[in-house]
């Protein structure tokens, strides 16, 4: 994500706001019909990062997506490890070219030519590559390569037409939101007439070639930038009464949630350059879930909250205030947290997963398909971190047996999971022991960042761990919580008023604990 992003210019009004088709080139003619019907619904795709310490490699990485039902994905390059273990699965991939690339293509036909050649032709249609986004962020970010970006977009399409590529990949190019001005309430929204120059033919392209109006919306930033003006629930999609809806009085359109407003603001800039049959789509979206002192509002809670939210109300298909009958495709930022990005800490941490596949928080997925259903994700187990001191893992331990009334019997002297004797078994026992009792909250796998979720199960010979299926040496079948806890989420989230329809294991609990 770049970070300019962070600065959308976000006007603060009184009232706030009072909200890839693709057809695979293959011998099968059914097989065509098949991909393209399927692209015609709005999905929920995710953006996959590399700057990760641990990322899984590239055929650990396309199992881990199928194992997690995950069909839509968006890279930011065009890695070619990746895009081989890509090829013949059914998940379709958006490829890009970075900004310091912009200038070789927008420069020279030939060389547009032969980025196709060697990152689309070389493995098309074995690898659904659905789009191309060229650059990111580039009027925003490197306002200098402003002039070559269209060259570099229309460069690049006349090589995918010489290879008769073209209707089949989109090519588009990746937007921050403050491009757009004055953009609450969304019927006075406009592009910023700084880039009328290089928007009116772009979109003129993007209308020509069917291609989509690519949009990173963060309404993370929008609530950091508005606090006190823009209320939180509106951020996450949080159920509103009537009262609380923002209501465009130009439109008199009801909107319950910011990132509808910032969609149906795309679509009112872009009716103001005379352009209405462009859809959008949003390449990233998302909420990290941690920060430093100056982004309290960056938390697992409302990462949980956010991402589930908005991959229900994408699969609800209800579309804006503006556009009922459209709903936006949205990618998901990020697959992974990249715990190689530079400060601020939220930039590390907008990940739903560690890189070692291991979940950064739970989400509950039911009703949506098999999306994100990945079963496994009904056993997990709360673990020490690795590489933790021991003087912060047993201070994290302590609090966990004490305050925290973890069941610790366990670890004590001549019991089953005594062994191994060392701070960071022990730690990993109570800090499960704790996560089980909680119903495996959201937030309740934390402790002051020294704890971790995972799938594995950490049991041992004859010590088993609290929420595992297997038998100990004692003949006791250990209990599942896995009733319990899903009981907990439902009552949970009804008390949240709303209904989970979609992912991994959300909670609304918001646990106030010394560490958190």
């Amino acid at each position: 994500m770049a970070f300019t992003s962070m600065v959308s210019t976000v006007p603060v009004l009184f009232f706030f706001f009072t909200l890839l088709l693709v057809s695979a080139n293959s011998s099968s003619l059914s097989h065509d019909i098949k991909v393209q019907e399927q692209d015609k619904d709005p999905f929920v795709g995710f953006n996959i990062g590399t700057d990760v310490s641990n990322l899984l490699s590239p055929t650990e990485l396309v199992k881990f997506l199928q194992t997690q039902k995950v069909n839509h994905v968006r890279l930011y390059d065009a890695d070619p490890e990746l895009l081989k273990a890509l090829a013949k699965t059914k998940i379709r991939v958006i490829i890009s070219v970075p900004n310091n690339q912009l200038l070789a293509i927008g420069s020279s036909n030939s060389t547009a030519a032969s980025w196709i050649g060697r990152n689309v032709v070389a493995y098309y249609p074995e690898t659904l590559i659905t789009a191309i986004s060229v650059g990111d962020e580039v009027l925003t970010t490197v306002p200098s390569s402003a002039p070559l970006l269209l060259p570099a977009i229309e460069s690049l399409y006349n090589a995918l037409v010489a290879s008769n590529l073209h209707t089949q990949i989109k090519v588009s190019t990746p937007h921050a939101a403050s491009i757009m001005l004055d953009t609450f309430p969304p019927s006075q929204a406009y592009f910023n007439q700084t880039w009328h120059s290089i928007m009116v033919p772009l979109l003129q392209f993007l209308s020509k070639t069917g291609s989509p109006l690519m949009m990173n919306l963060y309404p993370y930033y929008v609530y950091m930038q508005n606090k006190g003006v823009v209320p939180l629930d509106n951020c996450l999609f949080e159920p509103l009464t009537p009262s609380k809806e923002m209501v465009d009085p130009n439109t008199l359109l009801h909107y319950t949630n910011v990132l509808d407003a910032m969609v149906d603001a795309a679509y009112v800039s872009m009716k103001n350059l005379n352009v209405s049959d462009v859809v959008v789509l949003v390449t990233e979206s998302g909420w990290p879930s941690k920060g430093d002192s100056k982004e309290p509002y960056a938390t697992i809670d409302n990462a949980d909250t956010y991402n589930s939210n908005l991959i229900k109300h994408v699969f609800d298909r209800t579309g804006t205030p503006l556009h009922p009958e459209m709903t936006s495709s949205v990618y998901i930022y990020e697959l992974f947290n990249e715990d190689l990005r530079a400060p601020p800490v939220s930039e590390a941490s907008w990940g739903l997963f560690y890189g070692n596949s291991t979940p950064v928080y739970l989400l509950h997925v039911s009703g949506s398909g098999t999306f994100l259903a990945n079963d496994t994700t009904n056993q997990t187990y709360c673990i020490a971190m690795d590489g933790v001191d021991a003087k912060t893992l047993q201070a994290a331990l302590d609090w966990a047996c004490g305050p925290g009334r973890s069941n610790c019997s366990e670890i004590q002297p001549g019991e089953s999971c005594y062994q191994p004797n060392n701070v960071k078994g022990h730690a990993s026992f109570a800090f499960n022991s704790y996560y089980q009792k909680e119903g495996r909250a959201s937030g309740s796998c934390d402790f002051k960042g020294v704890a971790m979720i995972t799938t594995t199960d950490p049991s041992h010979g004859s010590c088993i761990f609290p929420g595992s299926k297997k038998v100990g040496n004692r003949t006791q079948t250990v209990v599942n919580s896995t009733e319990v806890a899903a009981g907990e989420a439902t009552s949970r989230s009804l008390s949240r008023g709303f209904c989970v329809s979609i992912m991994i294991l959300v909670s609304s609990s918001i646990l106030l604990l010394p560490f958190w």
